[in-house]
Formats: C-alpha cells, sequence, structure tokens
C-alpha cells in the first residue's frame, strides 16, 4: 500500500462529515496531532439536521447498517459506539409493501425472515431465501475483507485468488439474475435488489457483487441511534474533540497552498493560514479537485448516480401499515429504473422509501406528532437536465401525496402540519455535483480500483475520503473511506 511519505505530525481534514470524523479518529488513533474544518455550523456533513416547528429532521442518510464499523472509529481513541450512541436495532429491519397489496415484513434473523416469506410466498420460496442468505454472507465475508476495506494502488491489485473466489461465487454476473436463482417470485427479488439504486446501478445491470448491500439491509440488521442520524455525527466529533482533535466549525477551507509537489497549508475563509503536512480532503470529488488545481485523471467522463427528491413530512397523524422504514413498490420496475437513469424522467409509478422515525423515537417529533420522510428517486441533473425543478418540485410533490393516499395512506395531504422539500436543485446548492447526493454511480468502471482513487496524482500528501472516492457510497462507505484515507497517511493496515 502506497503512503504518503515525509512527515505527517500535523493533519487538516476539510469537512466534518462522517468520513472526515472517522479519518480524524483514526489519524488521533495513530498520534496525529488533527485540525478538522467544517463550513457549516456543527457535525454530520450530509447526515446533518434541520428543525421546522418543532419537527427534527434528518437531512441526509435514514439507513443505518453495519454500526460495528462506528464501532472502529470509536475504538482508534479508545471509546464505543455504545458509550456515545443509543443504537436500536430495528425489528423488522423493513416493511415491503407491494402494488398487489401484499406486504411483508423483512427480519434479519434466518428463521422469522423464513417463516414471513413462507406466509407471503410458499414454503419453495422460504428454502430459496434460506440459500440465499447463505451466498450472501458468502459475498460478504469475501468482499469486506478484499475488495471493501481495502486501499487499491492499482488494478493488479484484484489478481488475487479472491478475485476467483468472487467470480466463483457469480460476482461478475448480474444481481437479478443471481438473486433469481434463488428466488422466482417477483416481489421478493424486488427486496434483495432494490438496494442497488443506492449505488447508482439498476438491479439488471448491477454486478451481483453489489448483493452485499442487500446483506447489510437484510441480514446483518437495519439500526437507528435515539436522537436521530444526526446523532452519528455528535458523536463522533465529541470523541474527537476529547481525543485532542481542534475542531473549527463555520470555518471554510477556500484554498490550498502548494510547495512543490506537497500540500504546504490550507487558507480558510477568514483568512486564517493553517500550516499542515498533509491535509485529507472530504468535500464532494468536483470541489476537492477543484481545491487542489487538479482535475480527475481518467480515460472517460465520470458517471453519477440518480438523485433523489425527499418530502419531509411532519403530520398529526401515523397510519398502522408503516413501519420504521417501510419500501412502497409500483407495479413498474424496470421501467422505473429506465426512467430515472437513462431516460431522465420522473417516475411514472414510483418506488418510495418511507421512514417515520418516530416509530422509533418520539421525541424526534412535537407530543402526539409524527415525522415521515418520503425518498423518491429521480433524475440527477445531468440525465434529467430537462426537468425544470422549481416548477415541477410543487406538481411532484402533491402527485407524491396522491400516490401514498392512493397506497393507503389515507388523509395524508390533510394531516400535513409542517413540510420541507428537497429536489436536486436543493443538493446541488449544497455542493452536490449534478444535484446527486449518491455521488458517483457505481459501474464496472468506477468500482474498487477503478474508482477515482483517494491518492492524488502529482500531490504526494494530499488524501480524499467520502462517497465519490474509495469505496463507495452509504453510511458504512464513507466511515470505512475515513479509515482507508487514515491508512494513506499513517501506514497503518
Amino acid at each position: 500500500m502506497r503512503t504518503v511519505p515525509g512527515r505527517t505530525d500535523h493533519v487538516v481534514v476539510v469537512g466534518a462529515g462522517l468520513s472526515g470524523l472517522s479519518a480524524a479518529l483514526h489519524l488521533l488513533g495513530a498520534g496525529r496531532e488533527v485540525t478538522l474544518l467544517e463550513r457549516t455550523a456543527g457535525p454530520g456533513g450530509c447526515a446533518g439536521r434541520l428543525d421546522v416547528d418543532g419537527f427534527r429532521i434528518d437531512t441526509g442518510p435514514t439507513v443505518l447498517t453495519m454500526p460495528h464499523l462506528l464501532d472502529q472509529a470509536f475504538a482508534a481513541v479508545g471509546e464505543s459506539a455504545r458509550e456515545r450512541l443509543d443504537l436500536v436495532e430495528l425489528s423488522p429491519a423493513y416493511r415491503a409493501a407491494f402494488a398487489d397489496g401484499t406486504a411483508l415484513d423483512v427480519h434479519t434473523g434466518a428463521e422469522a425472515m423464513a417463516v414471513e416469506v413462507a406466509r407471503v410466498a410458499g414454503p419453495r420460496e422460504a428454502a430459496g431465501y434460506l440459500r440465499l442468505r447463505g451466498w450472501l454472507r458468502r459475498m460478504y465475508d469475501l468482499q469486506m475483507r478484499r475488495f471493501i476495506d481495502a486501499n487499491f494502488d492499482s488494478p493488479l491489485d484484484l489478481l488475487t485468488p479472491d478475485l476467483a473466489r468472487l467470480a466463483a461465487l457469480g460476482g461478475f454476473g448480474r444481481l437479478d439474475r443471481a438473486v433469481g436463482r434463488f428466488l422466482s417470485d417477483e416481489r421478493l427479488r424486488r427486496v434483495f435488489t432494490f438496494q442497488s439504486l443506492y449505488a447508482g446501478v439498476p438491479p439488471h445491470r448491477a454486478l451481483a457483487a453489489y448483493a452485499v448491500i442487500a446483506y447489510m439491509d437484510t441480514v446483518a440488521g437495519v439500526h437507528f441511534p435515539r436522537g436521530g442520524m444526526r446523532a452519528l455525527g455528535e458523536a463522533l466529533a465529541g470523541a474527537a474533540e476529547k481525543a485532542g482533535a481542534d475542531l473549527r466549525y463555520r470555518t471554510a477551507a477556500t484554498a490550498v497552498e502548494r510547495r512543490g509537489g506537497r500540500v504546504a497549508a490550507v487558507r480558510t475563509g477568514g483568512g486564517e493560514r493553517i500550516p499542515c503536512d498533509a491535509v485529507v480532503l472530504t468535500a464532494g470529488l468536483t470541489a476537492c479537485y477543484r481545491l487542489l488545481g487538479r482535475a480527475p485523471r481518467r480515460p472517460v467522463p465520470l458517471r453519477y448516480a440518480p438523485s433523489a427528491v425527499v418530502l419531509h413530512l411532519g403530520t398529526d397523524r401515523t397510519w398502522s401499515g408503516l413501519a420504521h422504514h417501510t419500501v412502497s413498490f409500483g407495479s413498474a420496475w424496470r421501467l422505473t429504473f429506465e426512467e430515472i437513469t437513462r431516460q431522465g424522467r420522473l417516475m411514472s409509478d414510483p418506488s418510495l422509501l418511507i421512514t417515520q422515525s418516530t416509530a422509533t423515537d418520539p421525541g424526534l417529533a412535537p407530543d402526539g406528532r409524527h415525522l415521515l420522510s418520503v425518498l423518491a428517486p429521480c433524475p440527477n441533473l445531468r440525465t434529467g437536465g430537462g426537468i425544470r425543478w422549481r416548477e415541477a418540485a410543487p406538481r411532484y410533490r402533491d402527485a407524491l401525496i396522491r400516490t401514498l393516499e392512493h397506497r393507503g395512506l389515507t388523509g395524508l395531504g390533510d394531516a400535513v402540519a409542517a413540510e420541507h422539500v428537497v429536489t436536486p436543485l436543493d443538493w446541488a446548492a449544497s455542493g452536490h455535483a449534478y444535484g446527486t447526493p449518491f455521488a458517483l454511480a457505481h459501474t464496472v468502471g468506477q468500482t474498487g480500483p477503478f474508482r477515482p482513487r483517494n491518492l492524488v496524482a502529482g500531490i504526494e500528501n494530499a488524501v480524499l475520503a467520502g462517497g465519490g472516492t474509495t469505496p463507495g457510497v452509504g453510511v458504512p462507505s464513507v466511515l470505512v473511506s475515513g479509515r482507508l484515507a487514515a491508512a494513506r497517511i499513517t501506514g497503518r493496515p
């Protein structure tokens, strides 16, 4: 593994999102002095907060898997997630609601899930689920140690016996076909493949290797921190500050000063010059390279993932059909993906992720009120350039409300007491390239060693972290990304 040469005593980390905080904790644990700069008023980055009329809204990710990765970050400075967070394992992890009126609760326990699958689709599918579960675990065990939690210096690093093992497991086939080897019921196949959209690729085009995301959701378990997802950033930042990090909020990095091939200092919007021996940049990939005066060296243009419209709704009632997380599937499936990834159109029959955070933590809303976040995947600003969001957003908001009312959330429109609507324009205004919070799509050419690396060509002491670099998007991946960035500086595996 290539590492940053020369002195690395003082590291400036730009961005107090989850990747930057993870990097800071691992650097502190290795004895480095860390200055962490964050342009906003608090930690968390995308996992931020918004308070509207007493409703405490999570502005970013709502699904938390693989909490042991949080523990790794805390353990670097002698702490644990248990000391800093009150994590609740969700049961069910999800509720899947289908267009035919059936519903299935996704349990992470093998026996409970097999019983649920048998109830919905019969014993043959239950047996297929158990085989699928074993395959998912083998895929995860192999990929996590060799292909996800790993720094790559070259595509040649892939040439190990583990690559052949991944091929033998079917990892280079297509995801929908791989899951179809175990399950014939179309509803069940959707439950174990919709996660590929997090990676920016439809199931019929995604590598089967991305079944690892389904493992994280449906086998390893889904959690929620009391206080909301914002609690993650607050806890990580608290541990970093206790360990000696210099956290500076409302301090934007505006320029990087270089001497030869090394970063010598970071300059802030307030005119301060902060000397450093190395820098970790965690902003969006475009913003990072702009600071460095570089551009990614790519033979083909980068491809970005779809975006999302999110309705944050504070309501005066709830609905019995909702779990903490409910995936509401439309009757269309393949067409949905084509519309948002290729045609640049809004979903004509949307599949939606509904998160009712107050199902687990009522304190996120005023007494007797409830908080829903409805995520509707949509084209990013490059693919969907023809959508005029300022005019389209109110109409699409109303269309989504009508869709949800038709699917069982009767009276939703009249129940809304407070709301906040997020579109790709808002994501772009927050610094996300092409208005997508999901960064680069995980195509074959943007995965593993082919993804933009966390080392920057021509600058020997600058390292990247976050969803745009290794290993990718999602809370687990960005936590790993921070650790991998720190490893480039400390040399610790």
